[in-house]
């Protein structure tokens, strides 16, 4: 989907690999509008005798393994157009199989056949001589002895422009069955297989099996069969003729040199009941098969990982009874109120409402607020720094959000709706924000606020001078140096805005267009910081290039220039007790929010962690305790005051009539630690449920004992496994790089 966004930035349609998991997302797949060359590298199954290793499994993992031979069949069914490749197998001997486990999964035997000639002629603008067989196209094709798809097809000639590859004779009978025969008042049993390759031969007497070497050509087959009598070395010769396709006729010549006339009478029930026993085997459906015998596919969800939605759930009209409410407006708290949510917005807040369309939930002795805004984050990002020089204003957070990242539900589960996933501090000036509502279930690109504000990631410190890097490879390596790079990259920032403004030929540059965007307000500055030199330095540039810092972020040493910040307009979002993990925040102290926040600044408290971000109600409550803040106001550092700083406090932040419906039903007192969220609620949308966790927890249990009984019958069939590996999610922080050797 990215390379599709790449594609449409300059109006080109490109043709893309694919990574067989688009049955993850198969309506955003059908709308890139491209052909896809379709990798068919299924996963083996997991070995799981060992429920101690099995138990570490995703369910992820497992429904990967489960659902990926029937992507192909999901991509035929959607109209999605796609050639087969053997790109990313380790063996190319394994596409046969693959191909016959996707026809097994579904797949038309038409499709299939167009992704392995129509369709990649197209691609490669050859339809005219390739991929069909009609007058004028090359004189490519094969001879088989049947339908190709079938696994006993023998394939014959393989003709590539005129001429012809030989895989196996085409005029030697096919003579592979059972067979019985008599000697010498003996009874045998006879199985021949591959008879137009290398033919093998199996011979039994008395339940008794004989060595046997065998030949076969030009429809005459010699076997030298060693005697039952395993004291002699004994052996009759047989040499026979496929006359017919009802048995074999010749002369056996017994170790005593006598000659014998020899038949053997082919047995016509035996073979078929061979074939159905061997379709079974290999889970082909045969005639007396339904349906029900179809392979399993474990249900997709969104997202298709554990606690995914069966279907992405829609907006509701819900009134909460007696709750206590917490506007965050000039109303304040407001006991035993409701509130009606109609069409994904607050349509109501007071006593004694109704509405006939609602669902009613009784919040009596519970709390609803307003959902918790997170300002400083890294959840849901696939890459944190692009680190490899001193600015990276050109590249975006939006292009690389996680849509499957779990931290997303559990944030929900902590009464989190939004966040600004913030690219790291690796450089003076980073990246640019992605605003998102945690909309679990929804493709990235629907995470992304409409209209959203416009931020970018700004950093000071130990972090942008390398202090504990071991290259120290780039400009640069000291706070002196750190302003002259804001200085040297806004002074060219404002010389190519004022060549654009003059309307004179200039070259679009995407790192200039937005540093100008600051210059022009058009864009808000996050900034990463710590020490009160640094922090009064970036003020000084923003005030000789005429721009604002929106909002200092982590800056633990606030408190020793709230007069500086309150007069220079910046916010702070900070956290509630981190002090002392490197040199920097030695100076830290647990009442920096309050100081702010009584200096008059707009003071969130924010995570940059996956993991203190599911509690942020309580991180706000430690400002009750460090500086005597009301937990009204403390409410509000995680809720209302970033969603000032984020500039969407017209949308979200405060219960309030025509605002968005993002709103948290609480068991208990919101800054409380025994508080849990009940419900969490974006536009509308129940995207956590407490009791609907319960019961996935159940269905989850149940569906991977469903999948590891599947991984048992595969491996008790002798198919390849594969061994657990221990998988642990990475952490990401401002500091996070993406290093490859």
């Amino acid at each position: 989907m990215r390379a599709d966004k790449v594609g449409d930035a300059f109006n080109i349609q490109y043709t893309i690999v694919g990574g067989g998991d688009e049955y993850e997302r198969i309506d955003e797949i059908k709308g890139t509008n491209a052909t896809l060359i379709l990798p068919i590298d299924f996963q083996l199954a997991y070995d799981v005798d060992d429920p101690f290793l099995a138990s570490t499994l995703s369910l992820s993992d497992m429904r990967s393994w489960n659902q990926q031979p029937h992507n192909p069949r999901l991509l035929a069914e959607n109209g999605i157009k796609f050639a087969l490749t053997t790109h990313g197998l380790k063996s190319n001997k394994t596409f046969s199989s693959n191909l016959m486990k996707a026809i097994e999964n579904g797949l038309s035997k038409q499709k299939a056949l167009e992704a392995l000639t129509t369709i990649p002629a197209s691609l490669l603008g050859k339809s005219d001589v390739l991929g069909s067989l009609k007058t004028g196209s090359y004189a490519n094709f094969l001879i088989t002895d049947g339908d190709i798809f079938e696994k006993k097809t023998k394939l014959y000639e393989n003709w590539v422009q005129g001429s012809a590859h030989v895989i196996e004779n085409i005029n030697t009978k096919d003579i592979d069955g059972d067979y019985e025969f008599k000697l010498d008042g003996e009874d045998y049993k006879l199985t021949i297989s591959n008879s137009t390759s290398k033919a093998d031969a199996k011979i039994e007497s008395n339940d008794k099996n004989l060595g046997t070497k065998t030949s076969y050509s030009d429809d005459w087959l010699n076997l030298t069969i060693k005697t039952a009598d395993s004291t002699k070395k004994e052996y009759i010769r047989i040499v026979a003729n496929a006359t017919s396709n009802t048995g074999l006729n010749g002369k056996a010549i017994l170790p005593n040199g006598n000659e014998l006339s020899f038949f053997a009478n082919k047995t016509e029930t035996s073979t078929s009941l061979s074939d159905q026993d061997n379709d079974k085997k290999k889970g082909s459906k045969t005639d007396d098969q339904d349906d029900s015998d179809a392979p399993f596919m474990s249900p997709i969800t969104y997202p298709n990982l554990a606690y995914g939605f069966s279907e992405k759930p829609k907006s509701e009209t819900i009134l909460f009874k007696n709750a206590t409410v917490w506007t965050n407006e000039s109303d304040g708290i407001l006991e035993n109120t409701d509130v009606l949510i109609k069409d994904g917005k607050i349509s109501k807040i007071g006593k004694n409402l109704s509405s006939s369309k609602a669902t009613v939930i009784d919040a009596t002795g519970k709390h609803v607020t307003a959902g918790i805004i997170d300002e400083h984050s890294h959840l849901a990002a696939a890459s944190i720094n692009e680190g490899g020089q001193n600015s990276s204003a050109e590249v975006t957070i939006e292009d690389v959000l996680d849509d499957e990242d779990i931290g997303i539900y559990r944030n929900l589960a902590g009464g989190v709706t939004s966040i600004q996933v913030l690219h790291g501090s690796a450089n003076p000036i980073g990246g640019r924000s992605a605003i998102i509502k945690l909309k679990w279930g929804e493709a990235a690109d629907n995470l992304i606020y409409e209209n959203s504000p416009k931020f970018i990631k700004f950093a000071l410190g130990e972090n942008v001078k390398q202090s504990r890097s071991r290259t120290n490879s780039r400009f640069p390596q000291s706070r002196m140096g750190v302003e002259q790079v804001f200085v040297d990259y806004f002074t060219r920032a404002k010389a190519y805005d004022e060549v654009k403004k003059s309307g004179k030929p200039f070259r679009h540059d995407a790192e200039m267009e937005t540093l100008a965007e600051i210059l022009n307000g058009e864009r808000f500055i996050s900034c990463h910081s710590y020490v009160q030199s640094e922090i009064n330095m970036l003020m000084k540039v923003a005030d000789q290039f005429d721009f604002k810092i929106n909002t200092f972020t982590h800056i633990l040493e606030g408190y020793k220039v709230a007069d500086k910040m309150k007069a220079h307009g910046a916010g702070g979002s900070t956290f509630s007790d981190w002090w002392g993990y490197k040199y920097e925040v030695n100076d830290a102290i647990p009442y920096n929010a309050a100081i702010m926040h009584n200096a008059g600044i707009t003071v969130a408290i924010n995570s940059d962690d996956p993991e203190m971000s599911r509690r942020l109600n309580q991180e706000a409550a430690k400002s009750v305790k460090y500086g005597g803040i009301s937990e009204e106001e403390a409410l509000k550092f995680v809720t209302l005051n970033p969603a000032k700083l984020l500039h969407l406090d017209n949308r979200v932040g405060s219960l309030k009539v025509g605002k968005d419906a993002d709103v948290v039903l609480w068991t208990d007192h919101p800054l409380s630690i025994y508080a849990k969220a009940e419900k969490t609620i974006i536009e509308g949308v129940t995207y956590f449920d407490l009791a609907r966790d319960q019961e996935m927890r159940e269905a989850i249990k149940k569906e991977k004992s469903e999948l590891i009984n599947l991984m048992l019958q595969d491996k008790n069939k002798g198919l390849k496994t594969q061994p657990v590996k221990k998988k642990e999610d990475k952490i990401m922080h401002c500091d996070s790089m993406d290093l490859h050797n």
